[in-house]
């Protein structure tokens, strides 16, 4: 990796430029938003310093603009933070170069798998879309990735002398990083052959498996919760497994095949999910009460549809927690749905039917479908 140092303030950009410089002996230096989104560079989040006062320059402009990526939606993030960093395009006496690499689970056959192009950068999407030849993949050994693959994978990118080597060297130490730190992406675009014929990663993105977070204490301090879906984070509060879609019927469900079937029941019946709200096995007032206003966030939402199977839980439990949730909670501007199937569901039928709130009950999976429909039209 290229030598960084993070920048919240023109100031301390500054300060982080002429300690890489001095630990480099470059005189170029890349200013890098860093920001949860792609296409940062399209966007003007990225730019190549040549000097201390175009640092400050780059630094001031960047850090509190509102980045807007094909990534980030028309919305945009707000930059608090930039990366200063050793530049690495420098003049040579060879080309310099830029290829894609990646590695993620590919679900079709359980194994790890290299995605890899010499066509890297920013236009990566374009190779993809136009030139699906130049995109290549290697499925990882079950026993890890294996020497020959790495040597095949630096082949297929057409390099040879010392940037063959090193890219064998840097194919098999990114297998190394993404097994060891339990990732379930790792992404470098673009992976930079130098004009010396060096390998380095120009950039990285990275997701790790939130159910592994406990072994990787240090990874987690790493954690920017101002890059996060404030809904999400508030969910994650509540130990709720919330995602937010852009949809306009929130759905509350205990489950998580449950909830991909809510959310089908959903369009089928002529709306579109707002969010994934998975409350778990043990849904009670205080976490029903959580949902619904992680939910009512979303000025989008023109109904709530609670899908409740009660297997671990009984029906007439969790209805009296929607009741209880909706009391506290005051005015839901909102039709509420609940569909009760399982233990006690007529008892937490009658609960709901006889609230006296505009609570709508249902039973079937049909009935929740059809009040849906009638409450988005």
């Amino acid at each position: 990796m290229p030598v960084g140092l993070v920048a919240f303030t023109k100031d301390e950009a500054v300060r982080a430029a002429q300690e890489v410089m001095k630990l480099t002996e470059t005189d170029t230096i890349a200013v890098k938003a860093q920001i949860h989104a792609g296409g940062r560079g399209k966007g003007g989040g990225v730019k190549i310093a040549k000097s201390i006062d175009e640092v400050a320059t780059y630094a001031s402009n960047i850090i509190g603009m509102n980045l807007v990526t094909h990534q980030t939606g028309p919305q945009g993030k707000l930059v608090r933070k930039v990366l200063i960093e050793q530049g690495i395009y420098q003049p040579g006496p060879s080309a310099i170069k830029e290829y894609y690499m990646s590695i993620l689970l590919n679900r079709a056959t359980g194994r790890h798998m290299v995605i890899y192009s010499p066509q890297g950068g920013m236009d990566i999407e374009a190779v993809a879309a136009q030139t699906p030849e130049l995109i290549f993949k290697e499925e990882i050994h079950p026993m890890g990735l294996q020497a020959y693959q790495a040597r095949k994978i630096a082949f297929n990118l057409g390099l040879s002398g010392k940037a063959y080597q090193q890219m064998v060297k840097f194919v098999m130490s990114l297998y190394e990083a993404f097994t060891k730190n339990d990732l379930s992406l790792l992404e470098i675009n673009p992976v930079v052959k130098t004009s010396n014929d060096d390998i380095l990663a120009a950039d990285a993105k990275c997701s790790i498996d939130d159910n592994a977070l406990y072994r990787h204490p240090d990874l987690a301090e790493y954690r920017d919760i101002n890059e996060e879906d404030p809904a999400e984070v508030e969910a994650a509060e509540h130990n709720l497994n919330f995602v937010k879609l852009d949809g306009n019927v929130g759905c509350m469900v205990n489950g998580a095949g449950l909830a991909m079937a809510t959310m089908d029941i959903i369009k089928l019946s002529g709306g579109d999910p707002a969010n994934f709200l998975d409350v778990g096995g043990g849904a009670n007032a205080k976490t029903v009460a959580a949902g619904f206003r992680i939910i009512l966030k979303d000025p989008n939402v023109k109904a709530i549809l609670i899908n409740i199977f009660g297997g671990i839980v009984r029906c007439d439990r969790v209805a009296q927690g929607v009741v209880d949730a909706y009391k506290e909670i005051g005015n839901i501007p909102v039709p509420v749905i609940v569909r009760l199937q399982g233990t006690n569901a007529l008892e937490g039928k009658k609960l709901i039917d006889e609230s006296g709130l505009k609570v709508y009950s249902a039973i079937t999976l049909q009935e929740a479908a059809n009040l849906v429909k009638q409450m988005v039209n």
